[in-house]
């Protein structure tokens, strides 16, 4: 569509302008740091940083309904570069050209409502936002295309060149950094890190598939962190984990995303996330606060960060109501089947601490909120949730569970309507499914097979033996209009189905 068809208003800023006015800034001491610099953690007192905008104020300039207006034009552009992520471009990367971008077909996942008996179940109105249907299969796709962007500008700057990109994973990262790595070969390589046997055999084909070196570590995801956090301290390499910065803003564009689909009216919403190393609830809540201090919402929705009680440090510092008294401890996960999110010590949680109470004070009331669910429920409600048409992984469960607890506990009430992250495909967690349907899930996972959500296949034989056909042995026309009757008639039978009058 050609610049002509878009309103007067909007021609100025339908292309958005680059600008040099990103920066990292520590949250421990606040020191600032050049965004050419691949930094991780402050090198003065090594907290993490988050990226800000020194003209962040000139965002305001422009009115919050022209910006509306803008986005929605935006949606009409056949530029690759500003088709996912990059349509909030000022927001995001103003820093980034649009031939540094790399696009896969990431973000603007669709936002799928619940059917009425899903609702009335539930007790209030919900949305399932299905991040598992980006490129990797997960919501990880938008903060890697952040941050592989951001190598890319780099690389065109020739201010680095040979990169090595390495993460640590519980699954979903390491397959959205091995194909966005993949996709800039042979510029970039990849090499993953992997808790052994605690990966579902999906997510280890991905990065196998795209070509990364993958290492599997003895330990826990946390253990992994630690050895790529030494690497990322004593070697050249580029750290692919939430830590980076860049991941953070990519992850924002959900938070926008879910804005412009609701009409910018974030009036009586919730948004539920799960959280593991807690950048993505750091994320959705910065992207929130960016949109409403530029007037493009005029109220902040609510958030409720979901934890699984074999994974619940962020829910146990949140337990103490005085912020004084307040000191977080990391936990030792158990086994859990929202794998992702089994992370016992989340390197982001002093942005959480930060934002969350940025969010509460800008909405002058108490507006993000923590709770805790069992393993029992998160895989009872994400069957539950995929029964009823949905394609949600566990951690989407996991999410609907925690929306339930919200709901009985008054945090959440009939009146509002819950966005729920449902964070990757169900295919990548099929397994646990399967343990479920066979009634195997070990006895560390504390859950129960429900006879009521069993689903298994029947074997359908006919009562001859020799009418059983196969690739090497194909039956006469006889014999298998035999075995077609005798097959549809058992069919028949439990389907309990009608002969037509």
């Amino acid at each position: 569509m050609t610049l002509d068809y878009f309103p007067e208003d909007v021609k100025p800023h339908i292309l958005p302008t680059v600008r040099e006015d990103l920066y990292y800034k520590c949250l421990g001491c606040s020191a600032e740091y050049p965004i050419e610099k691949l930094l991780y953690v402050c090198p003065g007192c090594n907290q993490v940083l988050l990226i800000q905008d020194r003209n962040a104020l000139s965002l305001k300039k422009i009115p919050g309904p022209l910006w509306q207006k803008i986005f929605d034009f935006r949606k009409l552009l056949k530029i690759p570069a500003l088709k996912g992520i990059y349509r909030y471009h000022e927001f995001i990367g103003p820093c980034i050209p649009l031939e540094s971008i790399v696009y896969l077909g990431e973000g603007h996942t669709p936002v799928i409502e619940a059917n009425q008996h899903l609702k009335e179940r539930v007790g209030l109105s919900f949305f399932y936002k299905n991040d598992g249907q980006n490129p990797s299969a997960s919501f990880k796709d938008r903060g890697m295309a952040s941050a592989v962007s951001s190598i890319k500008y780099l690389i065109d700057k020739r201010l680095i060149s040979n990169v090595i990109a390495v993460c640590a994973s519980t699954g979903d990262t390491s397959a959205a950094a091995a194909l966005y790595a993949a996709y800039l070969d042979p510029l970039i390589k990849s090499a993953v890190l992997l808790p052994h046997k605690k990966v579902t055999s999906q997510q280890l084909s991905q990065p196998l598939g795209s070509g990364a070196q993958v290492f599997e570590i003895p330990g826990v995801f946390d253990d992994c962190m630690k050895i790529v956090e030494h690497l990322s301290t004593q070697y050249s390499v580029v750290l692919l984990n939430s830590k980076n910065a860049w991941r953070i803003l990519g992850q924002e564009s959900y938070s926008y995303e879910i804005a412009q689909d609701f009409e910018w009216d974030m009036k009586n919403k919730t948004v539920v996330v799960p959280i593991g190393n807690a950048g993505n609830i750091s994320a959705v809540m910065n992207g929130f606060i960016k949109f409403y201090e530029a007037n493009i919402i005029d109220c902040l929705p609510k958030i409720i960060g979901v934890q699984s009680e074999h994974a619940d440090p962020v829910f146990q510092y949140y337990l103490e109501p005085d912020e004084a008294k307040r000191k977080f401890v990391p936990v030792d996960t158990k086994p859990s089947v929202a794998q992702a999110a089994m992370i016992g010590n989340p390197v982001s949680m002093p942005r959480v601490v930060q934002i969350v109470k940025t969010y509460n004070a800008l909405a002058g009331h108490q507006q993000v909120f923590f709770v805790q669910v069992t393993e029992q429920s998160i895989m009872d409600w994400q069957l539950r949730a995929n029964r009823n048409g949905h394609i949600t992984c566990t951690q989407g469960g996991e999410c609907l569970a925690g929306l339930v607890a919200a709901f009985q506990k008054d945090i959440v009430s009939s009146e509002e309507t819950a966005i729920l992250d449902a964070t990757a495909h169900a295919i990548k967690f099929s397994e646990f499914q399967d343990l479920y349907f066979r009634s195997e899930i070990p006895e560390d996972y504390k859950i129960t097979s429900n006879a009521d959500n069993i689903n298994l296949p029947s074997l359908i034989l006919p009562d001859n033996p020799n009418l059983i056909p196969s690739q090497t042995k194909r039956l006469g026309e006889k014999d298998f209009q035999e075995f077609v009757k005798d097959i549809s008639d058992k069919i028949a039978e439990r389907l309990d189905l009608k002969e037509p009058l």
